[in-house]
């Protein structure tokens, strides 16, 4: 059965070009908790946001120029521009147009938003895939961003982040890794949700943990497991959404992965939960310091709920590329410590209902 949900292109294809952003200011979870007097939240030290000058799209734009520069391709060679968020800044006017007309991409190509709350990115990568794989184009661009939000005073507060990472898919002869095939596993679970006129997100509480993410994550990676005939031990790096520190770390464990393998690719600590750029920036990381010939598996959560698996093979073509752009890790440690009440500022957090 498992050979039948294995998605793989028609012809093999991979990443030409990667590339991420996070805002430079961090809010301590410290002063939330000064704030709100809940004594903090564990591991979480601080979390990324975004200026008033920043939002989905220009996160999305940032990110996506780094990817063309480690491509090494002209925009206008891209034939789609899919932006995956939880938090465009139009509710209806496509947050793709705009990136596609700031990258120089336009008029000739496919646009689009995605949306599936946290996986809204890999949705985006994985019709990447497709068009690229059915031989429709030879490039197409996939993000994931968000400018994550969390009312005042809620748990999600300490974790909710901004940031976003973009891939471009091309060809595999000219790819720094290629994808061996990808799995979703998808249901109708109310675990998180935000109805149409809300300004923030409620979240389910109980259903949040073993019947979202740990069922869909756990489900989508033993079936690609299966399908490709692999286990743990044959992967060099694993990542996987992180809300928090705890969750992904839990996960792993039940899938035979050792702490190790998580790193670097862990990032909820420092800069919180990216959402849609969760998974993806991770994996955007790991592929900062990952060699040729490594194996590596990445599975998205997006509460609703499904998660995408994906199994990637390092080329020799990574090492020179990345030099071409930032690394995740200078970008985190690129930063700006902001208070409580310079983060509402930014962050219009005097609207509670």
């Amino acid at each position: 059965m498992n050979n039948q949900v294995l998605m793989k292109p028609q012809r093999p294809v991979g990443i030409v070009g990667y590339g991420s952003y996070v805002p430079m200011y961090r809010l301590p979870s410290s002063e939330i908790a000064r704030i709100w007097q809940s004594g903090g939240k564990g591991p979480i030290k601080e979390k990324a946001v975004a200026g008033l000058d920043e939002d989905t799209i220009t996160i999305s734009i940032e990110a996506a120029r780094n990817a063309l520069a480690r491509a090494g391709i002209a925009p206008e060679e891209l034939r789609a521009v899919w932006v995956g968020s939880e938090s465009h800044p139009y509710a209806v006017k496509p947050s793709s147009t705009i990136v596609a007309e700031a990258l120089g991409t336009t008029p000739y190509h496919l646009a689009a938003d995605f949306e599936f709350a946290c996986k809204a990115g890999t949705e985006a990568l994985q019709a990447a895939i497709g068009l690229v794989g059915a031989g429709m184009a030879d490039y197409a661009l996939a993000i994931g961003a968000d400018n994550a939000q969390g009312r005042p005073g809620d748990a999600l507060e300490y974790t909710a982040a901004s940031g976003g990472t973009a891939f471009i898919m091309g060809p595999a002869e000219n790819a720094l890794a290629v994808c061996a095939g990808s799995v979703s596993y998808v249901t109708d679970t109310p675990d998180f949700w935000r109805r149409a006129y809300q300004h923030y997100p409620s979240h389910g509480g109980r259903f949040t943990g073993e019947p979202a993410y740990f069922a869909h994550i756990q489900a989508a990676a033993e079936s690609i497991f299966e399908a490709l005939e692999l286990s743990a031990k044959d992967f060099d790096y694993a990542i996987f959404h992180q809300p928090n520190v705890k969750f992904p770390y839990r996960v792993a464990k039940r899938l035979g992965f050792t702490k190790e393998q998580l790193q670097p690719g862990i990032l909820s600590n420092v800069i919180g939960n990216t959402y849609a750029g969760a998974a993806i920036t991770g994996f955007s990381a790991t592929l900062d310091i990952a060699q040729p010939g490594e194996r590596i598996l990445m599975v998205s959560f997006g509460s609703g709920a499904g998660s995408d698996a994906f199994v990637w093979e390092v080329t020799e073509k990574l090492e020179e590329r990345r030099e071409r752009a930032p690394l995740v890790s200078e970008y985190i440690e690129r930063r700006v410590e902001i208070d409580y009440g310079l983060y509402t500022r930014y962050r219009s957090k005097l609207l509670v209902k």
